[in-house]
């Protein structure tokens, strides 16, 4: 949190304080809640999305206000303090986890719509969900008074329960991509537009995380005020604050935060499964009583635990970095997203332990592991956790430019 060490309190301190036990009252509700939702866990499976009396329980708990601006009645939550929230929901079920992580960046990228264009949005709760993506699925077609848009995009986790769909489009004039002129290359603009006015398509029969409902959206020549065309990566929030400065590195700790309490539920599962006296076909000793599963589970373990608490200590010092105020350099820019890979990593390399010491049991669909296997290997092939941006901070590191991808 961004506070002073020296004198005495000041304003900011206080409002650290207050923010802590916010935080630690919303991590209180989300151990509160998970046996609820890892009960439902297999039932948010086969419905493909979270059902509507649980979401519920879920807002009222307070957990999509989570980064909504205080001023609007949100919780404003520093990153470091909600890190350890989504590791929780995560760990109840990876479905649920994500959906809610995904409801509450979409409330940090609306920060980008202009103020009075925020208020309206907001106007009436701060629990407002919106869902999205950034595949440069659709075009903003400027016409005389705003923007014509149509497109498809994929991978909108939680678009049916979404009350605001983000699409990232190419903006073009006279029937071709207007140029940023720094950059050389086609603008873009994630379009807001209201969930009853895209079609979404239920394309979302996949390996993992197949609770979250992450369906194509379409739309078809809607009429678009400038107003509602937001720019994530280049533009200027209307809402001050660090937690709405560089949004895409805090993104990527949020993913990895989901990741590893996936990998510690699978952890959890593998005890309780060694605890039942399990032995695997023609093994001299039963699981917990083998010296290299014993050795084996103590390096898994090790691994989430260090994972876990680096991805903390790279979430308080970026925190701090955005609470200077000062102009971060691309070192600092690019560690967080390197550290979100690297931690997800080894979430899933915990998961694939579980699933392989588990044996024979862990094939089966009734099998939790099973679930936490393909949770995880859908998670790690999202671009926010992606393996070419530990290539972009060695390149920070060595004072090239850090080009995303290569």
């Amino acid at each position: 949190m961004c506070r002073s060490t020296v004198g005495p309190k000041t304003l900011l301190q206080v409002d650290g304080d207050l923010m802590a036990g916010v935080a630690a009252s919303l991590l209180q509700a989300a151990l509160e809640l998970a046996p609820r939702i890892t009960s439902r866990a297999e039932e948010t499976e086969t419905a493909r999305e979270v059902s509507r009396d649980l979401l519920d329980q879920i807002k009222a708990a307070g957990f999509f206000r989570m980064f909504a601006p205080r001023s609007h009645g949100g919780l404003e939550l520093d990153l470091p303090s909600s890190l350890p929230i989504l590791e929780a929901l995560g760990r109840a079920d990876g479905s649920t986890g994500w959906i809610v992580m995904i409801a509450v960046e979409g409330t940090m990228l609306l920060t980008f719509l202009p103020r009075h264009r925020f208020d309206t949005v907001f106007a009436h709760t701060p629990d407002v969900i919106s869902a999205g993506s950034f595949t440069l699925g659709g075009e903003a077609k400027a016409v005389e008074n705003g923007f014509e848009v149509s497109g498809r995009w994929p991978f909108a986790s939680g678009c049916l329960h979404a009350e605001w769909l983000l699409g990232h489009c190419v903006i073009s004039v006279s029937g071709a991509p207007r140029m940023n002129s720094a950059s050389g290359l086609p603008e873009t603009r994630l379009a807001v537009v209201r969930r009853d006015q895209a079609q979404v398509v239920d394309t979302w029969r996949v390996l993992g995380l197949r609770g979250t409902g992450s369906n194509d959206f379409v739309v078809e020549r809607l009429s678009v005020q400038s107003d509602d065309l937001i720019d994530p990566l280049f533009g200027q929030t209307s809402i001050t604050g660090p937690l709405y400065q560089q949004l895409l590195p805090q993104f990527g700790l949020h993913i990895a935060s989901v990741a590893i309490g996936i990998a510690r539920h699978a952890l959890d599962d593998t005890i309780a499964l060694a605890k039942t006296l399990k032995r695997r076909l023609f093994a001299l000793d039963a699981m917990i009583d083998s010296p290299v599963f014993q050795h084996d589970m103590g390096r898994a373990d090790s691994s989430l635990r260090a994972a876990r608490s680096v991805l903390q200590s790279c979430a308080e010092s970026f925190w701090s970095s955005l609470c200077s105020g000062r102009e971060l350099s691309p070192e600092q820019i690019a560690e967080p997203s390197a550290t979100a890979v690297w931690a997800a990593t080894t979430a899933a390399s915990v998961v694939d332990f579980c699933y392989s010491a588990a044996g024979g049991t862990a094939v089966y669909e009734a099998s939790p592991l099973q679930r936490h296997l393909r949770d995880i290997h859908t998670l790690t092939q999202h671009i926010g956790v992606s393996d070419g941006l530990l290539t972009r901070h060695g390149a920070a590191l060595l004072g090239k430019n850090p080009v995303f991808g290569r």
